[in-house]
């Protein structure tokens, strides 16, 4: 996969995709296996925006029932299969409990009764996974003994146990997003990174592709296309902001969804689901107020998602150090004897999703499913369809339904693809523990074990394409971390990594979780630098931005930090004194969001 733009401007595409998240890149990957010329453009990098700050949950609907919506729940469901048939190594099962106590409501009984429903409304979940650890169990009921060895800060008098449903969590999700993508060239696509529309091109009312602005040279030129998808997400409408084609702007709500990963290594494989203090106000039957989720996710632990509406610009969005306090105070509240600390917190993510229409800043209404507007019919505009998608699960199938739409206006309608079937790039294990004990029985030299794992898991069955781009010099860790200097070769030269934060915060896991270290960012900004030739002023101002956005994530050097209570304070971007330790390695964890269950 390389970066190139001159042949964009020579030819007219099929399809025109604006956005290179989770649901243009699943547009660009089904387009392109139906035999469509295909192009996909992003402003910044692949999975940069909303996809890639996701709480990693891959939902299989089980909140929907709560609702007494089945078609979304039978969807979800769906979806969750098959992004754990075709990605296996960026997908797996999570179980997450549900403490009951006393009775009605919150009891065994009442929860129990509604899971094993759900079991019943799922029946097919397992459809074509021939792994058996990817397919989903069915619904457990734990002991009172049983959830506080697992769970021990749950210990109230009222606590009869828990019911456990299983789930899906995504590994890296930036990375998911970049299978899509390397699924969509593999297919025939063409792809750019860093190539911003700047506005449609028009004959008469029917769009007929864009003016491309080239991020990295400021050069401008013009991509033609018979139809357009702008799937650009919290970014779309801005594409939109012209009065004579659309009329009057107007920008629906969203929400900004975030969560933060804490310093504590979980004490179960299992995710937990804590009563959160706000409500679901579309909610027909179970508990009173929404749940938060504290889930494992490699050694850390993860917490959110708090929902907040943002009517700002989304380049705006970002999670507050008071914010954090704030939602601390609650887990505290609703979880006393945990006593979590802002000392603990390691990084915070959040992205934007559509809320309810009806939404305001003190009565949230929460997003039901992903906006698709024919703007044939919404302002007599031929030739675009957006897509605004609400959840990176439902991206494949809402990315099929947005081309079903959009293709009612071509000359020929090429059958869709069994997408749900078809491996992503890399995902071609048939049994990934099998797959994975065999590679870690042959390390090549300067290799862990460690770092072999964390390769098979971003990577599947392309892992041996990275470690090939190294050599016996150049295949060692990057200091006081797991990840290969031979990941960022094949980063660049393979995955269109241009700047440094494209390598630290979504080409691999130096960023999972907690700053990676100073010496890490430089020794990472230095092989880039000799791969891309970066002046020294280039490389200062590289190592300067990925800096910036860290400390937007609120992220410190987990490393850094003492064992004992985890109480140092977080390093500050650009200081350069803060190192990593040598023994940095180990794989990150992730922790809880706010959801419904």
């Amino acid at each position: 996969m390389q970066r190139t733009t001159a042949p964009l401007a020579q030819r007219e595409y099929d399809l025109l995709i604006i956005g290179g998240g989770a649901f243009g890149a699943a547009a660009a990957r089904d387009a392109a296996l139906r035999g469509l010329r295909t192009v996909l453009l992003e402003r910044n990098d692949f999975g940069g925006g909303a996809s890639a700050e996701c709480f990693k949950m891959v939902h299989g609907g089980i909140r929907y029932l709560q609702h007494a919506d089945l078609p979304r729940l039978r969807g979800s469901c769906r979806e969750r299969s098959a992004l754990l048939r075709i990605a296996p190594h960026l997908v797996n099962p999570l179980p997450i409990a549900i403490p009951t106590y006393g009775r009605g409501r919150s009891g065994k009984a009442f929860l129990g009764t509604g899971a094993r429903i759900y079991d019943l409304l799922t029946f097919d979940r397992n459809r074509g996974i021939r792994d058996a650890d990817r397919k989903i169990g069915n619904t457990r009921l734990l002991s009172r003994s049983e959830v506080l060895q697992m769970f021990p800060h749950l210990q109230t008098p009222d606590l009869s146990g828990a019911v456990v449903f299983e789930d899906g969590q995504m590994y890296n999700a930036a990375r998911l997003v970049l299978a899509f993508v390397k699924g969509a060239v593999a297919a025939g696509a063409d792809v750019c990174n860093y190539a911003e529309a700047v506005r449609f091109l028009w004959s008469g009312n029917r769009v007929r592709g864009v003016r491309v602005r080239d991020q990295l040279t400021g050069d401008e030129f013009d991509v033609r296309a018979r139809l357009t998808l702008n799937a650009a997400g919290p970014w779309a409408d801005y594409l939109q902001n012209d009065a004579e084609h659309f009329g009057s702007p107007r920008r629906l709500p969203f929400s900004r969804d975030a969560y933060f990963i804490v310093e504590r290594a979980p004490t179960s494989s299992h995710g937990i689901a804590i009563q959160g203090l706000s409500r679901d106000k579309d909610a027909l039957l179970g508990r009173q107020t929404r749940h938060l989720f504290a889930a494992p996710w490699r050694d850390k632990t993860l917490i959110g998602v708090w929902h907040k509406l943002f009517p700002e610009f989304p380049d705006r969005a970002q999670v507050l150090p008071e914010e954090i306090e704030e939602w601390l105070a609650e887990i505290n509240s609703v979880y006393p004897m945990l006593q979590l600390r802002p000392q603990e917190v390691s990084f915070a993510h959040c992205g934007l999703v559509p809320f309810g229409e009806t939404a305001t800043a003190t009565e949230l209404s929460f997003g039901k499913e992903s906006r698709l507007i024919d703007h044939r019919h919404a302002h007599n505009v031929q030739g675009l369809v957006s897509l605004v998608g609400i959840r990176f699960t439902m991206a494949r199938v809402d990315a099929a339904r947005a081309l079903d739409l959009l293709l009612k206006q071509a000359e020929r309608a090429p059958p869709a693809p069994a997408s749900d079937r078809i491996p992503l790039p890399g995902g071609d294990v048939e049994n990934f523990a099998s797959f994975q004990s065999a590679a870690c029985r042959a390390l090549p030299a300067g290799v862990t074990t460690e770092s072999m794992q964390a390769l098979l898991r971003n990577h599947g069955s392309s892992y041996r394409a990275v470690l090939d781009e190294g050599s016996n010099a150049t295949v060692a860790s990057i200091p006081g971390t797991s990840t290969l200097t031979a990941e960022i070769r094949y980063a660049v030269s393979q995955e269109m990594a241009v700047h440094l934060e494209d390598a630290v915060m979504r080409r691999t896991d130096l960023a999972a979780g907690s700053h990676p270290g100073r010496a890490a960012l430089l020794a990472t900004a230095a092989e880039m630098g000799r791969l891309l030739s970066w002046s020294a002023e280039r490389l200062h101002q590289e190592i300067a931005t990925t800096e910036h956005t860290l400390q937007r994530h609120l992220a410190h050097d987990s490393s850094s930090t003492p064992a004992s209570g985890r109480t140092a304070p977080h390093a500050t971007a650009g200081d350069a004194s803060a190192t990593a330790s040598p023994n940095h390695g180990a794989m990150l964890a992730e922790t809880t969001v706010r959801a419904t269950a």
